[in-house]
């Protein structure tokens, strides 16, 4: 613990703050700031850097790119591998683990070790890994590397210990499971074939021991070749060479024929009793043309030959539709008798498994589901109905229905959130979905003792939100919100208004949410806002619309002489449109250029509409056209309900909206909130000069492409906080924005660079950026971690600047205020923070009647880099939270007079004044540097240069373990977070290399130590950066193992098991051991001992209890097995003493006769 005391005398002038050629005391236009009166400020700091580990907790979503599926039909848990190396391990709700391979190459097949708690992986780099699932978060134990052949196909029989593995010369090698070494038994490819064969039968594509005999193994070949090796006697028992190339095999559990799937669309039937040729050859979807030919199919990927007890079998496949039917989805077939079900798919299926109630191939199989793995969906069918419905999948893997482009996060939400909007969510729940229970339903999952309400935001292409109930390291979707339903559906028109309205128009840009109040604001990427009220109940409404003209205007200006007389503002005031004011283009003019002056890019619906019980919009604000351009998109937004007010920015300026009263309050550019405070002497550019073509969102695209973009300036304002233009590529100058019902003054006519309103749907998902790897000059200068210059030279470059943050707060607007007013802290790209006091009615009548005034304080204080976030600590150095307003339902029906009556939360910063005297501390964090203010007098109290090298992506205020520190996310993957107030630093973690925009996007803070970030276009990574956190995490992690019994196999009875072959009598250890085969060739592959390091260690030492609990049941079911085997033998030397005394008296009877006589 440690207390920081500082006498604020002077402190301005000896503040590190000071040294960055700009009034880091704040003053109004930097002057040197009058002396503070001498005050004590005592704050005990309770964090240290013991309280921060950072660590990933879940991962949530599809699997991205999935390549290979697994099922253990005992522990009844599913795999899933994937095309970057990862491997996703489901089992019951909350039994949700990911494992990544560390070298990151793409998973080709899955086999469990069904009932051992372990699984091998076959990867692309051609290594096999053997994973311990009887921990909380598995580990690799061995892996093995083949060095001279490439691993194309593996197989684990049943309670074997040995793993074949086909490999692309068409070898057939042997691993042993428990040692992961090579058996010296190899099946080399040329004994498997005929000598007298001349060409190569290819990769090996199947491997199966047969059901009749454990001895046999059934070897398929790309070619078309099949095999059935004698394992005991090393050589073929018959071998098929089929005309068409084998995709998959499968046998029926007979042992006695099998099936096989072909590049031609047809099903092949062998009978092992004559295999010259099959004895049933099927096209399922290849019809007889007029000239009595087949049509030609596409390949049947894979079959699965399932039998039943009480019907007739399964013939499920993938694939075989015929060629001529172009356009249609992919498709799963099942043929049950004389019934063909086709199932389509909405993405390419990549592969299935069909799930059976006895893991034994020779027994009767009894299909009850079939698993599909598609691209980018899972889903589950139902074989128990004649209509095969899909189950509802519980886990969350629509996360990407439509691409994410942006996320908040939100830790200790009021409890009555979650299941408010569970209720409403679930009445719009699809239906027709199986009514049995989901029958993934392995492991062990307990609601852990360090819960609490957390809800994750997603915004979608598409224009939907979607709430998630993220706690306890779950994820639950709860409620969808479409936003499209507030406008008019975009008519399809010619030239250039064609060209502008593209795919994603409502793709959701940024959120802000009041937990308390439910008011939930929306930016999209037509520069539109809309404001959501909650309600429970059904109501008819009509969306109020406002227009706000945040455009410049400038004039060619050459020299600064003539700049000087160039009149850039109009007079400033407050504007109050009518609410439903529309610019309507004149009919049959749509392609002309000024007609969408003045014109929004969306049309509001401007009926009354009936809108369910849920988020009702009650207000939107969009940006209109000026000057034959677009409005630049929306780069900052905050709400406050107890004020009232909604504020917004973009590259031109700031506006701030009433949404009670429904006007608006002020609309001005960044330079106009300067007055005669601007630190700068600037001149505003001709439009014409330095013009760029600017990206906004990403395209949605899952390709991994680098943007190239200008690299001499960190990106944040215009691709990472708010998705719009920087200021220095912009090409028009500052100048008085205008309001739909202001006066319109001179324009210019020639048309300045601009972008289409909305690109396409810019996920979050996709975009990808090109970082600095190489530390010469020319990366140097050319890195996109380099910092945009603050000097003078540097501004007349840029002449335009982005508000980048804005936060509403009580606090002291100038050094002479006594008492803490409503404020607008505004941050913008150049590393400038502004104060905008507002005076608002405290009456509720007359807060709807009354306006509310609003200027700028001429205020400001300067920074490092653009300006990320604005908080406020009181003197004690506890976080203050911005008033609210506490939510009431407008549409109810109980008391509808009290429910208008507004009840406000205001936390204020005098609260604490008989300990520290009146004020309270201001934290701004820009990309490079943090600094914390003392409120009125403005003094820079401490100052910390987080980065030189890079940048901060973002930035936030939290509580951790019962205190507040500052988390940052840097561009070079650095994880940071400082203490409060005296910013020094707790942690610095080397994370994650931004390797693509989309983490840049998607990345957020929240308290507790929490943080998440879109991992891939289909998941939602969260990690912690608390000790606390991870020290509980193993207790929150579900168990992927649990002891059951392995059921017994059936009994076959005397006839079966004397004719239906010597299964039970095939020992592999004698054939296969280093004793008969000796070792494999220490060339042809390498073993690797597995690194579970120190986190395997302390997962072990976890778990001893549950061990302990392992081995009393295993004593016992040993036990058990004993006292049955003691009394079988029992059994059998009574049955051996009765059968030698029938013997002996038999003897005896037939002693002295002759042999005729018997």
């Amino acid at each position: 613990m440690k207390k920081f005391r500082k006498v604020l005398d002077g402190l301005t002038t000896s503040s590190p703050g000071g040294t960055i050629g700009s009034p880091s005391g704040g003053s109004a236009a930097g002057t040197p700031t009058a002396t503070p009166t001498p005050k004590e400020i005592d704050i005990q700091e309770t964090l240290v850097s013991e309280n921060f580990q950072l660590c990933k907790t879940v991962r949530h979503g599809f699997p991205y790119q999935p390549t290979a599926l697994a099922f253990d039909p005992v522990q009844k848990i599913l795999a899933i591998g994937s095309r970057t190396g990862g491997v996703r391990i489901l089992g019951r709700p909350g039994v949700d683990c990911y494992c990544q391979h560390e070298s990151g190459a793409a998973v080709l097949q899955l086999q469990f070790l069904i009932n051992e708690g372990a699984l091998v992986t076959a990867c692309a780099d051609d290594t096999l890994h053997l994973w311990n699932l009887r921990q909380r978060r598995p580990a690799v134990l061995h892996s093995l590397k083949f060095n001279r052949e490439r691993i194309t196909f593996c197989h684990l029989p049943f309670q074997s210990k040995w793993l074949y593995v086909g490999t692309e010369r068409g070898n057939t090698h042997i691993v042993n499971i428990e040692s992961f070494i090579l058996s010296g038994y190899v099946i080399m490819w040329n004994k498997a074939i005929e000598l007298s064969t001349k060409t190569h039968p290819g990769p090996v594509v199947h491997l199966s021991d047969s059901p009749k005999d454990e001895g046999k193994l059934l070897i398929g070949f790309e070619s078309g070749t099949i095999v059935q090796w004698d394992l005991r006697l090393k050589k073929a028992d018959f071998r098929i060479y089929y005309d068409e190339a084998i995709h998959s095999v499968s046998w029926h559990h007979e042992g006695k024929q099998f099936m096989c799937s072909h590049s031609d669309g047809s099903l092949s039937m062998w009978n092992l009793r004559n295999t010259t040729k099959p004895f049933q050859v099927t096209f399922p979807h290849g019809k007889i043309q007029k000239d009595g030919r087949k049509e030609s199919c596409k390949p049947i990927l894979k079959v699965e030959y399932k039998t039943s007890r009480n019907s007739e079998p399964f013939f499920i496949f993938s694939g075989g539709l015929s060629y001529d039917k172009a356009g249609r989805r992919p498709t799963l077939t099942i043929m049950h008798g004389k019934a063909i079900t086709v199932l389509e798919m909405d993405y390419p299926i990549v592969e299935f498994m069909a799930l059976c109630e006895t893991p034994y191939n020779n027994e009767v199989q009894e299909p009850y589901a079939v698993v599909v793995l598609l691209e980018k969906d899972l889903i589950v069918v139902d074989l128990t109905q004649s209509n095969f419905p899909v189950f509802e999948n519980p886990y969350p893997m629509d996360i990407h229905e439509s691409p994410v482009t942006c996320t908040a996060y939100f830790a200790d939400c009021p409890p009555d959130i979650i299941p408010i909007l569970y209720s409403i969510g679930v009445k719009h729940k699809k239906t027709g979905y199986s009514q049995k229970e989901w029958p993934v339903g392995g492991g062990t999952w307990t609601l852990g003792s360090h819960t609490y309400p957390e809800i994750i935001i997603t915004g979608h292409a598409d224009g939907s939100i979607k709430f998630w109930d993220a706690s306890a390291i779950t994820l639950q979707m709860l409620y969808k919100l479409k936003t499209p339903k507030a406008f008019e559906k975009p008519k399809p028109s010619e030239g250039r208004a064609a060209d502008l309205v593209e795919d994603d128009p409502f793709a959701i840009q940024m959120v802000s949410w009041c937990p308390q109040s439910r008011i939930f604001c929306v930016v999209g990427i037509s520069a539109h806002i809309i404001l959501y009220r909650f309600s429970k109940y059904d109501a008819n409404t009509q969306i109020v619309s406002l227009e706000v003209r945040l455009q410049c205007e400038a004039e060619d200006v050459i020299s600064p002489s003539e700049n000087e007389n160039s009149p850039c503002f109009t007079e400033s005031g407050s504007h109050s449109p009518q609410p439903h004011h529309q610019h309507a283009a004149s009919p049959g003019s749509g392609t002309t250029e000024g007609n969408k002056d003045s014109n929004p890019c969306l049309k509001v619906k401007d009926r009354m509409v009936r809108v369910p019980p849920g988020y009702q919009a009650e207000l939107v604000v969009q940006l209109l056209w000026a000057d034959g351009e677009p409005p630049q998109q929306i780069t900052s937004l905050d709400i406050n309900s107890a004020y009232g007010l909604l504020a917004f920015g973009n590259c031109n300026g700031l506006a701030v909206v009433d949404y009670l009263q429904k006007t608006i309050l002020l609309c001005m550019s960044t330079l106009d909130l300067y007055g005669a405070a601007d630190p700068y002497q600037r001149l505003t550019r001709s439009p014409r000069r330095n013009r760029q073509s600017t990206s906004g969102l990403t395209e949605l695209s899952d390709n991994q492409q680098s943007i190239d973009m200008d690299r001499s300036k960190s990106p944040t304002s215009d691709h990472v906080n708010g998705h719009c233009t920087s200021p220095a590529s912009q090409s028009c100058s500052a100048g008085k924005p205008r309001v739909p019902m202001g006066p319109e003054g001179p324009r210019l006519t020639r048309r300045g660079p601009g972008r289409p309103p909305f690109r396409k749907a810019q996920s979050a998902a996709c975009m990808e950026i090109s970082l600095p790897v190489s530390h010469t000059e020319e990366s140097r200068e050319n890195s996109f971690s380099r910092s945009r210059s603050s000097s003078v030279s540097s501004i007349d470059r840029d002449t335009k600047e982005a508000i980048t943050t804005l936060q509403f707060g009580e606090s002291f607007a100038r050094k002479s205020d006594t008492l803490p007013t409503p404020c607008l802290w505004v941050g913008t790209s150049l590393g400038v923070v502004l104060l905008i006091p507002m005076s608002i009615p405290t009456d509720h009548e007359e807060r709807m009647e009354e306006p509310v005034t609003i200027g700028p304080s001429g205020t400001v204080m300067m920074l490092k880099g653009s300006v990320l976030r604005i908080s406020f600590l009181d003197c004690m150095g506890t976080l203050i939270q911005s008033p609210y307003e506490v939510w009431r339902d407008l549409n109810t029906h109980e008391d509808p007079d009290r429910m208008r009556r507004r009840k406000l939360v205001h936390i204020s910063p005098s609260s604490s004044q008989d300990t520290c005297g009146e004020g309270h501390l201001v934290v701004v964090c820009s990309e490079k540097q943090a600094k914390v203010f003392l409120m009125p007098s403005q003094s820079c109290l401490f100052v910390h240069n987080i980065t030189e090298s890079s940048f901060v992506l973002r930035a936030d205020v939290v509580s951790v373990c019962n205190s507040v520190c500052l988390a940052c996310f840097c561009a070079n993957g650095h994880v940071m977070t400082l203490s409060l107030p005296s910013l020094r630093p707790l942690l610095d973690v080397n994370y994650l290399p931004l390797a693509d925009m989309r983490i840049a996007r998607t990345f957020c803070f929240t308290h507790r130590g929490q943080a998440l970030y879109l991992s891939s276009p289909t998941e939602i990574q969260r990690i912690t950066y608390s000790q606390e956190m991870c020290d509980n995490l193993q207790e929150m992690l579900g168990e992927l193992f649990t002891p059951i019994e392995t059921p017994e196999a059936q009994n076959r009875g005397f006839l079966k098991g004397f004719f239906g072959g010597n299964s039970h009598n095939f020992d592999r250890e004698e054939l296969f051991g280093e004793a008969a085969a000796g070792k494999g060739s220490r060339s042809l592959a390498q073993h690797i001992p597995g690194q579970a390091g120190m986190e395997g260690m302390k997962v072990a030492a976890c778990g001893v209890v549950g061990d302990l609990a392992r081995a009393r049941i295993a004593l016992d079911e040993r036990g058990q097995r004993l006292g049955e085997l003691e009394e079988r033998t029992a059994l059998m030397m009574t049955s051996a003493e009765t059968f030698s005394k029938h013997a002996h008296e038999v003897m005896l009877k037939c002693k002295d006769k002759k042999w005729y006589q018997l």
